[in-house]
């Protein structure tokens, strides 16, 4: 593999000693920090994450925009920052050169996380879930259906995305459709059904599943070597002993589209809005499940990390 030009990322320097020394690094998307859970919880989060990572033998780097530098990894100081909401920009891919040119704090989606660590030479990124296919909200026209731009990304960017399926707010079913469409490979981890966030059940069938890392590892590197372009997409159910019954789900997340619908709540402000919603119907209850599950993706991604950069470098060594 070529070198990877990474000037227009900043990498703090611990990862990019690990970077330097081919060593593995973990990627993690802010904008669930910034915008996804609340405080106190958010630095929760991110000290499972990242603890999480460095106990599977990998390097962990927070992606994000700091005051218009994009980044490969947050100072101390950044992230309580981040931490504290304030001001704090929700990031897309779209948005990256705007929030840089106009020196803004930007807490970085999937899809940015992916185009900036992708850039840096990261192969792996770990999440909660990923964005999909959005439903029709009560009273909406069906025609019309907001669709997340994690799933471009994830369609052009070749990296390896850990998550415990997509947020179970979207319609799954559709999202599902739609990775098949884009030719985004999904595999199973443990698993042969795709996971539902907070569930670990929706009838969805994998035609793929991988029940160890070094066979996810494998399977990366046999598509990476095809010059496939699109990521791999590694789902796992959330951890069983916070894992939601679907029907729960499913009740709190009615209320919350029906909310949102008579508040006139859209764009990107929709999953943040929802996810409380479903937080106060379930009593906290998906607050619980949600810091375990990006705990668990964490360390999958960390472990998968470590096996393919294991893959990889024998399979350099081979040629």
């Amino acid at each position: 593999m070529a070198k990877e030009d990474r000037s227009a990322v900043r990498i703090l320097p611990q990862v990019q000693q690990a970077l330097d020394a081919g060593k593995p690094v973990v990627a993690i998307e802010s904008s669930v920090l910034a915008q996804g859970l609340p405080a106190p919880e958010n630095a929760e989060a991110a000290q499972r994450m990242t603890a999480a990572v460095e106990r599977a033998g990998a390097t962990p780097a927070i992606t994000a925009v700091a005051q218009g530098e994009a980044t490969l990894g947050l100072h101390p100081a950044e992230l309580e920052r981040f931490l504290s909401r304030q001001a704090v920009r929700k990031v897309s891919a779209r948005d990256l050169g705007a929030a840089i040119a106009q020196h803004a704090d930007g807490a970085t989606t999937v899809a940015a996380a992916l185009a900036l660590a992708n850039r840096a030479g990261v192969r792996v990124l770990a999440t909660g879930g990923i964005g999909g296919v959005h439903r029709v909200a009560p009273g909406g026209q069906p025609n019309v259906r907001d669709e997340s731009a994690d799933l471009l990304e994830l369609a052009r960017t070749p990296m390896i995305v850990v998550c415990s399926g997509a947020k179970v707010i979207l319609d799954l079913p559709a999202t599902w459709e739609r990775l098949d469409t884009l030719g985004i490979p999904v595999v199973g981890f443990g698993t042969s059904e795709f996971p539902g966030f907070y569930t670990v059940r929706t009838g969805i069938p994998l035609t793929t599943r991988a029940d160890s890392v070094a066979e996810v590892a494998c399977i990366a590197a046999a598509h990476f070597g095809l010059n496939r372009i699109q990521a791999v997409l590694v789902v796992q159910p959330p951890p069983v002993a916070t894992a939601l019954e679907a029907e729960a789900v499913e009740r709190a997340v009615a209320i919350g589209l029906a909310e949102a619908a008579r508040q006139g709540v859209w764009g990107g402000d929709v999953t943040p809005y929802l996810l409380a919603a479903v937080s106060r119907e379930t009593g906290g209850k998906s607050l619980a499940a949600n810091l375990a599950l990006l705990e668990s993706n964490a360390r999958l991604a960390a472990e998968i990390a470590v096996s393919f950069s294991v893959v990889f470098q024998s399979r350099r060594v081979g040629r």
